[in-house]
């Protein structure tokens, strides 16, 4: 399945809505965009999670591996993320106490 990336802004945020499966095969697209943000100057970045089908390991290195970039530029990364088969990933592996996650971007971003 394709990977969708795409990035809006609102707020002082950048939203990164992912679609699709972010696995082994994905996962580097998705790495790479994060980077990207964060090389542009973007600090705050949140992203959307609602679009994607399934996660693994590999995908909750990437986030884990944003987050700890942009706390190193002074940043921060969140989350958007209602689908219970996605959150207990995050609930499973102790990532819902290093996370904030949120119901909807609005709650995200919001001052």
């Amino acid at each position: 399945m394709e990977l969708g990336l795409d990035v809006t802004e609102r707020n002082g945020y950048s939203i990164l809505a992912v679609h699709g499966e972010v696995d082994v095969y994905t996962a580097p697209r998705f790495r790479e965009r994060l980077i990207e943000l964060v090389s542009e100057g973007k600090t705050r970045i949140v992203v959307d999670l609602e679009g994607v089908d399934f996660l693994d390991s590999t995908g909750l290195g990437v986030l884990v591996g944003g987050l700890k970039r942009l706390r190193s530029h002074d940043g921060d990364l969140s989350l958007v993320c209602t689908q219970s088969r996605i959150l207990k990933v995050f609930e499973i592996t102790g990532l819902t106490k290093v996370f904030a996650i949120h119901d909807s971007v609005d709650a995200a971003v919001a001052p």
